[in-house]
């Protein structure tokens, strides 16, 4: 994927992630672990579980997805995303996406995945993704988007978007 080449609007940028990232990337996932901050305990204890969990899941990312590649997500020059993608030899795969509470709902996060999904039209290859059952305002963009639930396994759905090309050329078989 070349991503100086994502249909995005203006001031939305999307590059790859650098070792410089970490601090924004430790803060990001931070911001997204407030249910772990409601374990009753002390405040540093909480804490070590919240820094752990980003451990194991950068582990577990690089262990599932040797080959995934990790994305910083820019607005006007500011951090306020990340994305992590697998681009397969038959599909693309959005393994994840965030954004910080502030860049919420302001349509950057449909402006993404409408240009990885450009992306995937132009290998002439589905997208899937998972979504956690819970994530009502994530499925209901992903719905939005084209995107159908394929398989459910609790807590999670797995869902796919396929290509115009593609489906035109199914429709034939």
């Amino acid at each position: 994927m070349n991503y100086n080449q994502l249909k995005l609007p203006a001031g939305l940028h999307v590059r790859p992630a650098v070792a410089k990232d970490k601090v924004f990337l430790a803060q990001l996932h931070n911001e997204k672990r407030d249910d772990l901050r409601l374990i009753q305990g002390e405040k540093d204890f909480v804490e070590s579980i919240i820094a752990m969990q980003l451990n194991a899941m950068d582990q577990g990312y690089g262990e599932q997805f040797p080959n995934a590649l990790y994305f910083i997500i820019e607005y006007y020059n500011e951090a306020v995303g990340r994305a992590v993608l697998d681009f397969e030899h038959n599909r693309v795969h959005l393994i994840d996406i965030a954004f910080l509470h502030k860049a919420r709902g302001h349509g950057l996060g449909e402006a993404v995945l409408r240009s990885f999904m450009y992306s995937a039209s132009q290998l002439k290859v589905p997208m899937h993704l998972s979504v956690q059952q819970l994530n009502v305002a994530a499925k209901r963009l992903y719905l939005k988007l084209g995107f159908k639930t394929v398989e459910i396994t609790a807590p999670y759905e797995r869902m796919m978007w396929y290509p115009q090309a593609i489906v035109n050329s199914q429709a034939f078989t």
